[in-house]
C-alpha cells in the first residue's frame, strides 16, 4: 500500500482527481478503452465531482459499480443512483455505464445476466476504486465470507449480515485483478484499522484479502482526521 494523508476531504478530492485521471489517461494511452470502478456510501459524495470536472475521453471509459444493493435504481440507497447524481449526470451522455441491478426478484436470481454484462467491461479494469467499512469490508464482501468462494463469477450474490437488503458485489478477483486500485478512507477509526493490519494482518476481514490476493498497485488516500 502507498497511503497519502490529506488535512480534509477537499483537499483528499482534489488528489484523487488528479490520481483517477493520470490513471485512465494511462490505461488509454495503451489501449483502445478504458473501466472504471466506483464505489457506494457517503465519501464519494465528496470526490466524484472532482472527477468529473476533469477532461477525459469519457466516451472510452466504461463506468460500472463496486456493488449495489437490490434496491429500485431509483431508491435512495441504490448505488447507481449516487453515480448518476455525483458523477454520470456531469459527463457527456455517451459515457458508456453498466449498472448491477436488473429486474430478477433476488440478486442470486440475476446473477448470469450481471455476468454478462461484466463481460463487456475492458478487462482487467484499469482502475477500482473503494471505500472501507470500520468492519474491514471492501464493497460487498464482509467478513465471514468464504474468500474461497468468491471469485466462479464477476459477482458474487450477498446477504450482509446486518443490512436492510440483499446485494450484488463483484467478485473479490475482478476486484484484486484491477490494474490500480484506490482506496478511500475518510475517519479516524478507518485509519486506525489500516495501521492495525499494516501490522498484523486479520486474514478474515477481506480488505486484508484484498491485499493479499492483488499484484496491482494499492493507493490509500486518507483524511487525517
Amino acid at each position: 500500500m502507498q497511503r497519502h494523508v490529506y488535512s480534509d476531504i477537499d483537499a483528499l478530492s482534489q488528489a484523487f482527481a488528479d490520481f483517477a485521471t493520470s490513471t485512465l489517461q494511462q490505461a488509454l494511452s495503451r489501449k483502445a478503452n478504458a473501466s472504471l470502478v466506483i464505489p457506494g456510501g457517503n465519501t464519494p459524495r465528496h470526490y466524484l465531482p472532482a472527477l468529473a470536472q476533469r477532461q477525459l475521453a469519457w466516451e472510452r471509459i466504461t463506468i460500472t459499480l463496486s456493488d449495489e444493493r437490490w434496491v429500485n435504481t431509483t431508491d435512495e440507497q441504490s448505488n447507481e443512483r449516487l453515480a448518476k447524481h455525483y458523477l454520470l449526470d456531469f459527463l457527456p451522455s455517451n459515457t458508456p455505464f453498466i449498472g448491477l441491478k436488473t429486474r430478477h426478484h433476488t440478486p442470486q436470481d440475476a446473477m448470469d445476466e450481471i455476468h454478462q454484462r461484466l463481460d463487456r467491461l475492458p478487462l482487467p479494469v484499469s482502475l477500482t476504486v473503494l471505500g472501507l467499512g470500520d468492519d474491514g469490508h471492501i464493497a460487498s464482501l464482509f467478513p465471514g465470507m468464504d474468500p474461497k468462494c468468491l471469485s466462479a463469477h464477476h459477482c458474487v450474490a450477498v446477504e450482509p449480515p446486518i443490512a436492510p437488503s440483499r446485494r450484488i458485489s463483484l467478485s473479490l478477483s475482478m476486484l484484486a485483478e484491477s490494474e490500480h486500485i484506490a482506496l478511500v478512507v475518510a475517519g479516524e477509526n478507518k485509519r486506525r484499522l489500516l495501521d492495525r493490519l499494516h501490522d498484523n494482518p486479520d486474514t478474515g476481514l477481506p480488505v486484508t484479502w484484498l491485499l493479499q490476493s492483488s499484484q496491482s498497485p494499492i493507493t490509500v488516500f486518507e483524511t487525517a482526521m
